[in-house]
């Protein structure tokens, strides 16, 4: 095995080739996701003009988010499996039908119960893509280029969010709410156009397996081995702990902290939340390459970026007089968006955990642990606030509470699925010695 190899990662037996068709291919799929985060963040720079429109409270304003990220939390799962059965392909298609109507909808919503089940059904859309990508990505590319296909993706999904902080802010505020939503849902159709015309599921000569389908036992046997895998667990507890603060912040609190708790105004709130998206395309690139090549750096990164993220999030909160220095908000903003990046390195653990035909299940599994953590953070946040007359530093306490349980389950499971790991790479290197060339 050559040195510069990363180890976890060999080139196996059977790895597809990669090259320009595979970017190509897969850039069709990340385009999808890239669209679908920026649906997915829009209410983040609409949260203030949200609660105006819909004449609700923190509480309920929260509910937004909360439905959309429940929706997808409980269907990573389902849609692990579906990925596993019936392919990208399908699986995108649906997805964008979904998400594109849901962005829609909440266009053109009356009442909040309306604009509720809009962001609903984006969520159910939204929660069929990332899976979907990785996946895409593993049929395309050879093992050792998992991190850096990962992190891409997730490059790609920063990117969206740039477009909704920076584009649709100034669209919401130019043409209106209506006019906003409904053009930037177009994007929707392009996306599904070039999907089905020109994506495939895996290059020629490098077709899964076929296996039979059996039923509610197969899904059972399914989700059970992917669970039983101590990678697994492992990956959903890195994506948990990791990806949340910058999730929350984005996605709904960052805005009305920045505004109502630090006194700023929109337009400065508005570039700290992009300088977030741009330290997280950064950071993402200097992740994907560390974790390629150092495959002993995945927890020191994770547990690190876990560490100075809450040491920067006390800082802020408990700063005297409650308004910190613009300096301090612009070092919190930077190190948030390593979040994103770190929370990638939950797949570096249960990709090598689970064979091809569990990749989707796996993921799925794994990406349910950041947006669990960001739904749970994201309505205690609301709570707290409505409870203490809009205090943001108890609120935002909420944070060190569940970043202390995600590193106690770190810290559990790390020496298991090590050993793990290390018995399925032994066991590959044996079974490459016997393939013939």
């Amino acid at each position: 095995m050559r040195p510069d190899r990363p180890v976890g990662n060999p080139t196996l037996p059977g790895d597809p080739p990669g090259g320009r068709r595979a970017v190509a291919v897969w850039g069709i799929g990340v385009s999808v996701y890239f669209v679908a985060v920026i649906f997915r963040t829009s209410l983040g720079v609409a949260g203030l003009d949200a609660a105006d429109r819909f004449h609700v409270n923190a509480s309920a304003l929260s509910t937004f988010s909360i439905l959309q990220l429940l929706v997808y939390a409980g269907m990573q799962i389902p849609v692990g499996l579906l990925v596993d059965r019936l392919g990208t392909k399908k699986v995108l298609a649906i997805g964008v039908v979904l998400f594109t109507a849901g962005q829609l909808g909440f266009a053109f919503s009356p009442s909040y119960g309306m604009a509720l089940a809009s962001r609903a059904l984006l969520g159910c859309g939204d929660a069929m893509t990332f899976i979907s990508v990785l996946r895409l990505g593993t049929r395309w590319f050879p093992a050792r280029r998992g991190p850096l296909v990962a992190q891409f993706a997730g490059l790609a999904g920063m990117a969206g969010n740039l477009v909704s902080t920076l584009v649709l802010a100034r669209l919401l505020h130019g043409v209106g709410w209506t006019a906003a939503f409904a053009g930037s849902a177009l994007a929707g159709v392009v996306v599904l156009v070039l999907l089905v015309l020109f994506l495939k599921d895996h290059p020629e000569g490098h077709e899964p397996e076929p296996f039979p389908h059996q039923g509610a036992a197969y899904v059972r046997r399914q989700i059970a081995a992917s669970w039983r895998e101590p990678g697994t667990r492992l990956g959903l507890w890195v994506h948990f702990t990791t990806q949340f603060p910058a999730m929350v912040f984005l996605l709904l609190w960052g805005m009305p902290f920045l505004v109502e708790a630090q006194g700023l105004s929109r337009a400065t709130a508005g570039e700290l939340l992009t300088l977030v998206v741009l330290s997280n395309m950064v950071v993402g690139l200097v992740y994907g390459q560390v974790v390629a090549r150092h495959h002993g750096a995945r927890l020191p990164l994770a547990l690190g970026t876990v560490g100075v993220t809450a040491l920067l999030w006390a800082a802020t909160l408990a700063y005297p007089g409650g308004r910190a220095p613009m300096w301090l908000l612009v070092v919190l903003c930077t190190v948030l968006g390593a979040c994103g990046p770190a929370s990638m390195i939950g797949f570096d653990f249960a990709r090598p955990a689970n064979p091809p035909e569990r990749q989707g299940t796996a993921s799925g599994i794994t990406n349910m642990g950041g947006f669990v953590a960001s739904m749970t953070t994201l309505f205690a946040i609301g709570v707290l606030l409505d409870a203490t007359g809009d205090d943001y530093q108890v609120a935002f306490s909420a944070v060190f509470v569940l970043q202390a349980l995600g590193v106690s389950q770190i810290l559990r499971l790390r020496r298991r699925a090590a050993r793990r790991e290390r018995e399925r790479l032994i066991a590959s290197r044996v079974s490459s010695v016997h393939v013939p060339v």
